[in-house]
């Protein structure tokens, strides 16, 4: 993942609709834990309709399910904070909207919620895009809540912006 720890959100938002609208692609996002921080952020910029489509704000179990297709027997067996989950919350925003990229979050921004196995700070990714494989991955963040939910935000957007950068 490229270096983002430097970015602000407005600085990422910036730039991730400079690279989608580089390449005349739309973003579709499902978030849970960031309760929409990323669509707030990119629809804050002037313009940004030419580039984002819609976000899913799937903060309950049923909502990933009735809204993204997101499998209860994949939440059953992996939980709602999973690669599996994010991955199948990605596909879903993909297929339902108008978009070629999507991103999908799902964690536990504390300050309850958390396990040995998923800490407070657990933050699951998803990609997915019209000509890019799914890719997911996992990873922890450090602070309150509000803290835990902005680092989710911008890695979500760095990670994005990495993969228009580079897509073929």
């Amino acid at each position: 993942m490229a270096k983002h720890t430097n970015l602000t959100i407005s600085d990422a938002a910036v730039q991730l609709g400079q690279a989608l609208k580089a390449r005349g692609f739309k973003l579709a996002m499902a978030e849970s834990c960031t309760g929409g921080m990323v669509a707030e952020a990119v629809t804050s910029i002037a313009g940004s309709s030419a580039w984002f489509d819609r976000g899913f704000v799937t903060y309950s179990n049923a909502a990933k399910t009735d809204m993204l297709g997101v499998t209860a027997k994949t939440i059953e067996k992996f939980g709602a904070v999973s690669e599996q989950t994010a991955a199948e919350m990605a596909s879903g925003a993909l297929k339902n909207s108008i978009a070629q990229i999507a991103g999908s979050i799902t964690g536990i921004a504390g300050p309850d919620g958390g396990s040995i196995e998923k800490p407070v700070g657990t933050v699951c990714f998803a990609w997915a895009g019209n000509h890019l494989p799914v890719t997911t991955c996992t990873h922890r963040f450090h602070g309150d809540r509000n803290a835990i939910r902005q680092q989710a935000t911008i890695f979500m957007m760095a990670g994005l912006i990495e993969r228009l950068n580079t897509a073929v």
